[in-house]
């Protein structure tokens, strides 16, 4: 029988119960992020899958950063991570739903002469861009 140290021994056990964490902190990451999402989804009756989609597909990023969204690497506006956790959307509106979705349909009737421009953004697409945003807690 081949010979294995003590500390080789409590290596492995250690090795192993670190993997045991880091497992379940991403399945508890991922169950949060589950969460959110229904959570986002109920507050706003919008869809955060599609929101993702349309943020992208309106050009979004162009304009604001978003950390893990592809083509998000905008400078001209605000960065949108933690939009969710904001008392204050557009610089003078109350960070509800509704407030969220008229600035995104309609910025420059919110803040005339805003940078922000109006893209024609319909009801559904508002809902789950804000829906999306939501989300966005980090």
């Amino acid at each position: 029988m081949p010979y294995v140290s003590a500390n080789v021994g409590a290596g492995v056990l250690l090795g192993l119960a670190a993997a045991t964490f880091v497992a379940g902190f991403i399945i508890n990451g991922v169950e949060d992020r589950r969460e959110l999402r229904e959570h986002a989804a109920a507050t706003t009756g919008g869809d955060p899958a599609r929101g993702e989609a349309m943020f992208i597909q309106y050009g979004c990023g162009g304009c604001h950063r978003l950390v893990q969204v592809r083509k998000a690497t905008g400078t001209v506006g605000p960065p949108l991570d933690g939009v969710a956790l904001r008392a204050v959307i557009a610089g003078k509106l109350g960070n509800s739903p509704e407030n969220l979705e008229q600035w995104i349909r309609n910025p420059q009737a919110v803040s005339p002469g805003t940078a922000m421009p109006d893209l024609n953004v319909g009801d559904r697409d508002a809902r789950d861009i804000t829906a999306f945003l939501y989300t966005r807690t980090d």
